[in-house]
């Protein structure tokens, strides 16, 4: 994988606080919508979805920022 620049890492970590706090955001939606016993089983279904692409994205920038150690 290429070495990013500055200007790419700052950016990417910039993108990386986003997700988390929409991670974070979706977290605390769904809880609360399960707490409320009368949830809709579609829009937490879909609101699940959304937080494993988020995490699918973090997890992405995480390993373009941190370089493979090679042993």
């Amino acid at each position: 994988m290429p070495k990013l620049d500055m200007l790419q890492d700052v950016a990417l970590r910039s993108q990386l606080q986003v997700l988390i706090q929409q991670h974070r955001d979706l977290d605390a939606a769904i809880v609360s919508l399960e707490q409320t016993g009368s949830s809709d089983q579609l829009q937490l279904r879909r609101l699940k979805k959304m937080k494993l692409d988020i995490k699918d994205k973090i997890q992405h920038i995480e390993n373009m920022l941190i370089p493979d150690i090679i042993a």
